[in-house]
């Protein structure tokens, strides 16, 4: 296992667990759980495959297709959680409270979760939906990290700037419980930090570097 990535090879061989609509669907409450949650859209499913080096999470061109809990398995004590995407228009009003309702239980009251990476388009951050989950972040004490995807759309200078911009906003309105970094799954960027993150969070780096 690298310890450069201690996370990595964990990554590697994750496998699908279960779907829960939900909390009480989930798997037992024990371990070190990450979730990543994103607006519809913002490539969050891209990010997950990405930094598995598998298709885990189904991406597609309709906004919204992930709608329940999704669990993925590291290893015995170690799971990734693909949350339900938000703000697509196209999705019928219930269904959105539904996992609204279902989302904030799961927030609140799941004790394995250490960490949350928040997926932002670089090009539309901080939308609604991403301001509350920073709330929600800030008001619990949970670590977030922010993954601006779609870096790769923009300039490299462009890129920095949108970057620069957004680590002074969240500084600004939520503190320094936050961190933030430029992600592209087509170009592979952000990847090395970005499971640096996990890693810190199911505390792998002391594992890694005995092995």
């Amino acid at each position: 296992m690298s310890i450069k990535n201690p996370i990595l090879g964990l990554c590697q061989q994750a496998t699908f667990m279960i779907s829960a609509a939900k909390v009480d669907q989930c798997p037992n409450d024990e371990g070190y759980e990450v979730a990543f949650a994103g607006r519809s859209n913002a490539g969050k499913s891209s990010a997950l495959n990405t930094l598995t080096h598998a298709s885990l999470a189904r991406t597609s061109k309709t906004p919204g297709r992930t709608q329940l809990l999704n669990f993925f398995r590291l290893d015995d004590q170690r799971r990734l959680v693909d949350l339900p995407g938000y703000g697509y228009a196209k999705v019928p009003i219930p269904l959105k409270l539904h996992w609204q309702k279902h989302l904030e239980a799961y927030l609140s009251s799941r004790e394995s979760l250490r960490g949350l990476i928040l997926m932002m388009d670089i090009r539309h951050p901080l939308t609604d939906f991403d301001r509350l989950m920073l709330d929600w972040a800030s008001a619990s004490g949970m670590p977030l990290h922010v993954l601006l995807t779609k870096a790769d759309k923009l300039a490299f200078g462009a890129a920095k700037n949108a970057l620069l911009k957004v680590q002074r906003d969240i500084q600004q309105g939520w503190g320094e419980d936050a961190s933030v970094q430029l992600f592209s799954a087509p170009k592979r960027l952000g990847i090395d930090e970005a499971l640096a993150v996990l890693a810190n969070w199911m505390e792998l780096g002391a594992e890694a570097a005995a092995e």
